[in-house]
């Protein structure tokens, strides 16, 4: 080693670090990416988390809180959505799309998707395709027809008098509405309405016990998470410790295993009770018992230049 020129040093520290960095948990996730118990005004609870290391990984970069901090959204690659509500009892949750149309406002809109790998599918939310190509009981998707011709609900929507927002006029004929119950997307995960030749759709969750009344239906997107219940993770014991005892069930990159983030910005891989931290020494860590990645890159700088100076 004595004989290798200090820059050669200098490269093979660099690449054992690059290494070690890989299993390195650098900065504690508690107190550089803080994970929420609430987002705007939604619980977020396990499996979901706020960000990065929050919650369960099966769920990130899906579901994660705005930057803002007032919102939690679904990202998917046709865009995010607000979530507006999760019921952690029936493994579902609702979003409103921006660009959906409701009895109060109406919009053109490219339709959404669902990520094949994400772990959600659709619930039994019923679509109303808008301002279509006549006569829509032709409308077809993977080879089959879509449109359910008894349903009442599109007399009812085009009473709405948001219709011209979609370049109907009012009261406008019913063949250019269809209602697709159950719902499904097509192989890319999509409701390509450009493919269906809509221009608009809404999404009725619930009719509220007001079926000829759209002014007061639940409007949203259902989704339900795949395999029933939210996560199995969540049955497992160490979650429940970790939050039994005020901890919140997080994962560390990049093996993602599992963490418990305390509140005194310590994670460790039980749960945050006193007794268990006086004996699980090892298997903690916090910001300060590690150094940063800035620091160590400082470190690193300095040794290129004295490297180069010699």
């Amino acid at each position: 080693m004595e004989n290798l020129p200090s820059f050669n040093i200098i490269i093979i520290f660099i690449v054992l670090f690059s290494h070690v960095n890989q299993f390195i948990p650098w900065q504690t996730l508690a107190k550089d990416l803080p994970c929420r118990t609430t987002c705007g005004s939604i619980q977020v609870k396990y499996p979901f988390g706020s960000g990065h290391g929050c919650g369960s990984p099966r769920f990130h970069p899906y579901i994660a809180c705005s930057p803002e901090g007032d919102q939690l959204l679904l990202t998917t690659h046709t865009g995010s959505y607000p979530v507006t509500s999760i019921s952690y009892t029936t493994s579902t949750l609702i979003i409103t799309p921006p660009q959906m149309s409701t009895c109060t406002s109406m919009q053109q809109s490219p339709g959404l998707g669902i990520d094949w790998a994400s772990p959600f599918q659709l619930g039994q939310s019923t679509f109303l395709l808008l301002s279509c190509t006549p006569p829509t009981s032709s409308l077809t998707i993977k080879g089959s027809p879509v449109c359910d011709t008894s349903s009442h609900l599109c007399a009812s929507i085009y009473t709405c008098p948001s219709v011209i927002g979609l370049g109907l006029p009012l009261f406008p004929p019913t063949n250019t509405c269809c209602v697709y119950s159950p719902a499904n997307f097509n192989s890319k995960g999509e409701l390509d309405l450009q493919k269906l030749k809509c221009m608009g759709y809404a999404s009725v969750v619930s009719l509220q016990e007001y079926p000829t009344d759209p002014s007061r239906w639940q409007y949203g997107v259902e989704l339900q998470s795949r395999g029933g219940a939210l996560d199995d993770y969540y049955t497992d014991n160490k979650c429940n410790a970790c939050e039994i005892s005020g901890g919140l069930c997080g994962y560390a990159p990049p093996v993602n295993s599992f963490v418990c983030l305390c509140s005194d910005t310590i994670n460790t891989t039980i749960d945050c009770n006193s007794n268990s931290l006086q004996n699980q020494a090892e298997l903690t860590w916090n910001s300060v018992s590690l150094p940063s990645r800035k620091l160590w890159m400082e470190f690193l700088g300095g040794l290129v230049f004295f490297g180069a100076a010699w």
